[in-house]
């Protein structure tokens, strides 16, 4: 076989060059060239492509294929298994992203450790000698027990180790240290790590190996690397949570075997992560009294709902202009919000500092919390707490009604068995059946939702 020979490709006309120029020759936009494999056949003829099993593709009937449901691999953490959706896929490839020590190698580690005891695994360490990875494994007091380890980021060296143990499971820590003999850029560049994934990602389906990928991100915290690396894998795993707290979040933002969203709470602990059973309890502080400013939303990750507290401070500005922060929310949205509480609720605060936050360094992004940030933002103006025992959500609208959120019903079951006894909610979303131990309010207004909050506590 012929060694594949490399190009410069422009990703924004696809000419090809056979160096790398700061110019696209053909049409002239500047740092377009990137470096790919060009594979070639016998007198220079394109190489046919082959199906995922490696024999030719042919074209199938949808309807006379079976659906079946793919086996899993459970890895022995409840809470990975849940974002993954169930377990590992045989031939699935998970990309998993992060901020550096936040525990994404720790993680993986104890779950293979985990998985060594039935299945044959490999642990690939392009960052760490062996030296380290074993100090982290008995600082963590694992039993590696059946664990094999390789320390390569050469890919053809890799492909053939793994061809040869034929593991269950197998890491690549990470994908941004390898590099390929057929390209000539660097480790961690565009081409390197778009052909390392296309060929790892090629493996797993011919092999049927689980892989994992750790990818690093960047200063945004988006992953590192081609977007492209985010479409070839099958899942997308990320790592959030402030590194000077002890709880970890790791949140699935593609999968294509599970849902999407989907959110596993960890805390860090001197054996490693653990699972948190009952999360609603860290995203909700405990105060001995009522305070203004502070709302309970009922906010639903994936298949789960979650008690997040949302806590909101109103401030006189010292500047002409006044501040608008939001911390693990969706920040354009708290404008909006406040226009509309001007609008519809007459609740003035365009001469006001707002600051809006969520515990537990949790990060919100689906609409249902409108309607919890006003009435936190309403509290704090007012300087009067909301009624304690009360749930909050429902998504605000620009004309200031109150909109449905999805999975109504299971979010104020979750509320109902945590201890909460009252709900203003939707009223698209009132339960046909009452739910015990929880009263439940339907509005369709801004201002009627304020109204119905300043009742209750005056009751």
């Amino acid at each position: 076989m012929p060694k594949a020979k490399s190009a410069y490709i422009c990703t924004e006309c696809g000419v090809q060059s056979p160096r790398w120029q700061g110019q696209c020759p053909q049409c002239r936009v500047w740092n377009t060239l990137v470096e790919a494999i060009v594979e070639r056949g016998a007198g220079g003829a394109p190489v046919r492509k082959v199906g995922v099993a490696g024999t030719v593709a042919k074209i199938q009937m949808l309807a006379a294929l079976e659906a079946r449901e793919e086996p899993r691999i459970p890895s022995g953490i409840a809470e990975f298994d849940r974002v993954l959706g169930g377990g590992l896929v045989a031939g699935g490839v998970v990309l998993i992203g992060g901020d550096p020590g936040i525990g994404k190698s720790t993680l993986l580690l104890q779950a293979l450790c985990r998985l060594a005891e039935e299945h044959p695994v490999v642990y690939v360490s392009g960052e760490e000698s062996g030296e380290q990875v074993a100090l982290r494994a008995q600082r963590l007091q694992l039993a590696p027990g059946g664990l094999q380890l390789l320390t390569e980021i050469n890919l053809e060296r890799i492909l053939d180790s793994l061809a040869e143990t034929a593991p269950r499971v197998a890491v690549i820590d990470s994908i941004q240290t390898l590099y390929s003999e057929n390209l000539q850029s660097a480790p961690g560049s565009v081409g390197q790590v778009r052909e390392c994934a296309a060929q790892l990602t090629r493996h797993a389906k011919q092999s049927g190996v689980t892989l994992i990928l750790v990818g690093h991100v960047t200063k945004d915290g988006a992953l590192a690397g081609p977007r492209v690396l985010e479409h070839i894998v099958d899942t997308v795993l990320y790592f959030e949570g402030d590194t000077h707290s002890s709880f970890r979040l790791v949140r699935a933002c593609k999968n294509r075997f599970g849902a999407v969203n989907e959110l596993g709470v960890f805390a860090m602990t001197e054996r490693g992560l653990k699972g948190v059973s009952n999360p609603s309890a860290i995203f909700l502080s405990q105060h001995d009294a009522s305070v203004s400013g502070s709302c309970v939303l009922v906010t639903q990750e994936g298949t789960r709902p979650l008690l997040v507290e949302i806590q909101a401070l109103v401030d006189s500005a010292q500047s002409p202009n006044p501040r608008r922060l939001s911390v693990g929310l969706e920040p354009t949205r708290l404008a909006m919000l406040l226009a509309v509480m001007h609008r519809h609720a007459g609740i003035v605060c365009f001469d006001q500092d707002v600051f809006v936050n969520a515990v537990g360094g949790v990060k919100i992004a689906e609409p249902a919390a409108d309607l919890a940030i006003l009435l936190a933002i309403a509290s704090s103006l007012r300087d009067r707490p909301l009624p304690r025992g009360l749930a909050v959500f429902g998504e605000v609208g620009l004309a200031g009604e109150i909109r449905p959120a999805p999975r109504g019903q299971e979010r104020l079951k979750e509320a109902a068995k945590l201890g909460f006894t009252t709900a203003i909610v939707p009223r698209a979303n009132l339960p046909r059946q009452a739910i015990p131990g929880i009263a439940v309010h339907g509005v369709d207004r801004v201002d009627r939702a304020l109204e119905i909050a300043r009742e209750i506590g005056q009751g």
